[in-house]
């Protein structure tokens, strides 16, 4: 097993000359161009040549590339067409990407982000185009010289004679590799021959972004566009019944107020669980609806029950012992192992509901005329919108084009797609194109959110502290975060893993890393404490289960590959040189499998001022090939820094069905000052196709930073946050 130890690539990022815009977007010209990876050493093309539905090849040699999916930061606007290019062939530096619409037919690739799939579910097809393009400009070259294909080779954009000394660019032939058809077989490269995939690339946009330059959905602009903003009910379980409509209407800037109704027959995509009616104001200027929301005098009705946190967690406790079970496993007989057990531990674990909070605004922009709707934004499922919104506008789905902006962030927040049906029904409703905009607090009181857990973990050792059985049971507002068939399942002869549900009104759904953020850190704090009592070292204990599940596992099969999840740990246990004593320093580790990807961390903490500060956090991941260094570094130390902040710090509370929290406020996020001070990556190189990279450096953080947490103040940390939640001991903060 071959490693690689990433680092920084220090490639200037230049601009490109803004001649190149005119021609580089044809269809596409609502979303200025991106700037490739450094200064173009090619000529701007006169001519652009349709090679399929990702590439275009320029007179001059270059090429431009589409990207597919949903840009959200997890930057797969730089890495897909990484791999679109390394079977293309061509240099990077002769490539402009671009951000492609919405038409899975030409892509042959679902477009949408999620779940860490992007990159995992689009590997063949990105090759595919890539290798297709490669194919068309030698048959045309063959063609146009008279050769067989077999006596041709490419190189940098270059096609050349294997015996011959005749050569001819990719801009030179592509016109006459057009209509060329391609085989459905194609070659593709051996992973060893890779000239791009495995590099450090800078992001395709890190220029425009550090300078202002517009991308976001927030920037989208459109000549005749009015402003709109919404009031949703105050709490779960309301709705709309009237309000001051003609007071509002004759305020300064507003043009029109009224009542919408978002909703469809399609709630997994198109409604939260309560909000589908709301009080929509168009007007100028934000400001002015801003002055015009705070007028609004709105009479609501009751739905349902107004949910608090106190009887969220009278539900949790309910339901945990008699709510519905909608997965579960068992190997063996648990009950009886347990009573045989030299020593039995059980422990309980909580988390709150939270919010997203995406630095980015929800907004989105419609224009909806008698037979058709542009809708613009920054959306993680472009055809889900699509789909919900021909049904609801009753407008056919061929009429209705969505185009994808950069998004400042999302976590799950925009797979739904209500808010661009807000902007859909309000441009109906107008006859006027709009932007809707939503303000920090109508995103953060109205959801959909992480939801709430409880989960209670027991472990039996024998008399010589082998593990012999364990179990869990988890609940969930509205359903548990247990996954059956993950790690430790088939390591211990007596295993139950139960996952109940709970019902709620308050509305839920993905949220980075969905679930496994919760159960990562409270499966390795126990596991922590399960070693402790066994008198074992963390990572011994770990690595022991991982032997029995490799030499001899038990019960059903498992989800994860023992052999991989060991790996990343003992790697992590080598790099980070976990034996070693070091003054000073506590440490905690952890490991966790989801989205098809290993990840182990080591955190280093130590005491300043009485406050844990973490100092270094050692990662190492084992995702398959690797295919931009750069971004998938990049995504790994975002991860941990997401997971230290949410575990230590955030929580949505709930009073009469209306979250307490609206605003940065009073819902706390992770400071710069308490992020670590290094962060240091370790991949594993394998041949092995891609998995997921976005979420997995998430969920590990968790645990390591309870477990470090441990050791450097002697508390276990059964409930989050950390900082605010009734541990037994005071308030706690890093430094």
């Amino acid at each position: 097993m071959r490693l690689i130890k990433t680092q920084h690539n220090r490639r200037s990022f230049l601009k490109v000359s803004a001649a190149a815009g005119g021609g580089m977007m044809i269809g596409f010209s609502w979303l200025t161009r991106c700037t490739p990876a450094s200064e173009p050493m090619v000529a701007i093309p006169n001519e652009w040549f349709d090679i399929n539905g990702y590439i275009k090849i320029g007179d001059t040699g270059m090429v431009t590339i589409f990207n597919p999916n949903p840009e959200i930061g997890q930057n797969v606007m730089t890495s897909m067409p990484m791999i679109v290019a390394e079977e293309l062939d061509v240099k990077w530096d002769h490539v402009v990407v671009e951000q492609g619409a919405l038409d899975e037919d030409a892509f042959k690739n679902p477009q949408f982000a999620g779940g860490s799939l992007s990159i995992k579910l689009g590997w063949d097809a990105l090759r595919m185009a890539g290798a297709a393009g490669k194919r068309m400009l030698m048959e045309a070259a063959a063609k146009e010289w008279e050769v067989d294909l077999s006596d041709l080779t490419t190189s940098d954009g270059v096609i050349s004679e294997k015996n011959g000394s005749r050569t001819i660019g990719y801009g030179e032939i592509a016109s006459k590799a057009v209509d060329i058809e391609v085989p459905e077989e194609l070659a593709l490269k051996e992973p060893k021959d890779y000239k791009l995939i495995g590099t450090f690339q800078k992001n395709v946009v890190g220029h425009k972004i550090v300078t202002g330059k517009p991308m976001f959905g927030l920037d989208f602009e459109k000549e005749g566009m009015k402003l709109a903003m919404i009031e949703h009910p105050p709490s779960f379980g309301m709705k709309v019944k009237a309000f001051n409509q003609e007071e509002i209407k004759a305020m300064d800037g507003v043009k029109d107020a009224f009542i919408i109704d978002t909703s469809t027959d399609e709630p997994d995509w198109s409604e939260t669980n309560a909000f589908n009616q709301l009080v929509a104001i168009v007007g100028d200027t934000t400001w002015e609806l801003m002055q015009a929301k705070k007028a609004l005098k709105v009479e609501w009705e009751q739905q349902s029950e107004l949910e608090s946190s106190q009887m969220h967690d009278q539900s949790l406790q309910r339901d945990l012992k008699q709510g519905k079970v909608t997965e579960s496993r068992t190997d063996g007989d648990p009950a009886k192992a347990f009573a045989k057990a030299a020593k039995v531990i059980e422990r309980s674990y909580t988390a709150p509901f939270m919010a997203h909070c995406t630095m980015e605004p929800m907004n989105f922009f419609a224009h909806v005329t008698a037979d058709g709707a542009e809708l613009t934004g920054p959306t993680q499922t472009p055809n889900a919108l699509k789909e919900a919104a021909a049904k609801l506008l009753d407008i056919p789905e061929d009429n209705i084009s969505v185009n994808m902006t950069r998004m400042g962030g999302g976590f799950g927040r925009r797979l739904f797609v209500h808010f661009g049906l807000e902007a859909a029904v309000i441009s109906q409703k107008t006859g006027t194109p709009i932007k809707m905009i939503y303000t920090r607090e109508d995103d953060m009181t109205q959801g959909s959110y992480r939801p709430a857990y409880l989960s209670t973990y027991k472990a039996g050792l024998d008399e010589d502290n082998n593990l012999v059985a364990f179990s869990v049971k988890g609940v969930g507002l509205p359903d548990g975060a247990v996954f059956p068939n993950r790690f430790p399942a088939g390591t211990v002869d007596h295993y139950e893993a139960i996952k109940l549900s709970s019902p709620t009104n308050i509305s839920t759904g993905a949220w980075r890393a969905p679930g496994s953020h919760f159960t990562s850190g409270v499966e390795q704090s126990f596991l922590d404490e399960v070693a402790e009592l066994a008198g074992k070292d963390p990572i011994d204990f770990r690595l022991k289960l991982f032997e029995r599940a490799k030499n001899n596992p038990v019960g059903e099969e498992n989800d994860y590959d023992a052999e991989r999840y060991a790996g990343v740990l003992e790697l992590v246990r080598e790099k980070s040189n976990w034996d070693q004593d070091i003054p000073g320093i506590h440490r905690g580790v952890a490991a966790y499998f989801c989205h098809h990807s290993y990840v182990a961390q080591v955190f280093d903490i130590a005491l300043e001022g009485g406050k844990p500060k973490i100092k270094k956090v050692w990662c190492a991941v084992d995702c398959g090939i690797v295919v931009n260094k750069e971004g998938a570094k990049n995504i790994i130390e975002g991860g941990v820094v997401d997971g230290i902040g949410h575990a230590m710090y955030t929580e949505l509370k709930f009073e009469n069905g209306s979250s307490l929290q609206s605003n940065f406020d009073t819902y706390q996020l992770i400071r710069h000052a308490q992020a670590p001070e290094e962060i240091e990556v370790f991949f594993v190189e394998n041949e092995i196709a891609p998995t997921g990279l976005g979420e997995p450096g998430l969920p590990p953080a968790v645990g390591a930073l309870a477990n470090a947490l441990y050791r450097a103040t002697g508390q276990r940390y059964y409930h989050s946050p950390f900082s605010t939640a009734d541990q037994g001991q005071e308030s706690l903060e890093i430094g």
